[in-house]
């Protein structure tokens, strides 16, 4: 059976051509409980087929692992994909630990050990995972310009700023990317940040546009229907009375999603995707799934737009949600506004 591919879209003024949607890779390695390694490849290769082209990682990732799971698959389609990973966030032994290092040391260890387990000679979109205020943007986002000049990374990004952030990044190097939290439960980015990505020609990148899951209808509360090792298990909005009070915001999305004969889920990246026309800039949500259903599932999103009157429906339900995005929002960009 042919897969109809989605449409492509520059991302930002000067980066490279990619699919309206891309693939977070996050939970092939861990995060979301227990993972099929042989379904996850095949999803990975139905990423290709649908013309799903930007493929998300990180360093922090399986502490490395996520990286390296990707290469065999980096390597046989080298030439149809946009390598996207990030530097930025530290972890130890300690599983309690997460530290944000931005110093310009670190950044050239970190491309080069990334590089390493990838199995690439360039990266394609190299993201600041976390900014850490204490080391000025003249020195880690010049740093990476250097990666730049050095021929191992090619565009560079940034993850969860502020717009004053990405203004003050974007005067040191031209910023293709902005990566941060999106969806119809969070919408901390149209602080500041939508508005400059705009003016500067910066594309946007959500992630988390399903809200780790829970914008797909699927679950009600995680700290009782989901693995022991699944992370969402211990997030505010997921635990609790609060993931029965979200639970039930999804009704008009259920209500949009019936007119249209799609999934919850469908409708929810359909919003994110129109955001590109709301604010004017490009948008391409990052879904992270480990099955080529959801996957294709996902992609076919893409083609849904949604009427006036239901995105006025679905405009109240980000300032109704209760909790907060993660438990410690320090290093986030709303913690900065």
């Amino acid at each position: 059976m042919s897969i109809e591919k989605i449409n492509t879209v520059t991302l930002g003024t000067a980066g490279p051509t990619v699919g309206v949607q891309g693939f977070g890779a996050m939970g092939i390695s861990e995060f979301y409980g227990d993972t099929d390694e042989t379904a996850a490849r095949d999803t990975l290769e139905a990423t290709v087929e649908a013309g799903v082209t930007l493929i998300d990682t990180a360093n922090v990732y399986g502490r490395g692992a996520n990286e390296t799971f990707l290469a065999p698959f980096v390597a046989a389609h080298r030439d149809e994909i946009t390598l996207a990973t990030k530097f930025g966030i530290e972890r130890t032994d300690d599983p309690k630990y997460r530290g944000v290092r931005n110093e310009p040391a670190y950044v050239k260890q970190a491309v080069e050990d990334s590089l390493r387990r990838l199995g690439v000679d360039v990266i394609d979109l190299y993201y600041m995972h976390r900014h850490d205020p204490a080391v000025p943007f003249a020195e880690s986002v010049g740093a990476m310009a250097e990666l730049v000049a050095e021929g191992k990374v090619k565009h560079l990004g940034l993850s969860e700023v502020t717009g004053a952030e990405l203004r003050e990044a974007h005067s040191v190097h031209p910023i293709s990317a902005l990566q941060s939290e999106w969806s119809l439960f969070s919408r901390d980015v149209e602080t500041s940040a939508a508005a400059v990505a705009a003016e500067l020609g910066v594309a946007l990148v959500p992630y988390s546009p399903l809200g780790r899951g829970f914008l797909t209808g699927s679950f009600t509360r995680a700290d009782t229907e989901l693995q022991s090792q699944d992370f969402r298990r211990g997030m505010p909005r997921f635990t609790g009375d609060n993931a029965g009070r979200n639970a039930a915001l999804l009704e008009p999305v259920r209500t949009v999603a019936a007119a249209h004969d799609a999934t919850v889920g469908q409708i929810a990246l359909a919003w994110v995707q129109q955001r590109a026309e709301v604010h004017g800039l490009t948008v391409v949500p990052i879904p992270g799934t480990r099955r080529r259903t959801r996957l294709l599932e996902n992609a076919a999103a893409t083609r849904i737009t949604l009427t006036p009157g239901e995105l006025a429906l679905l405009e109240p339900i980000a300032g109704q949600v209760t909790g907060a995005r993660y438990a410690d929002m320090s290093s986030t960009s709303s913690a900065r506004e």
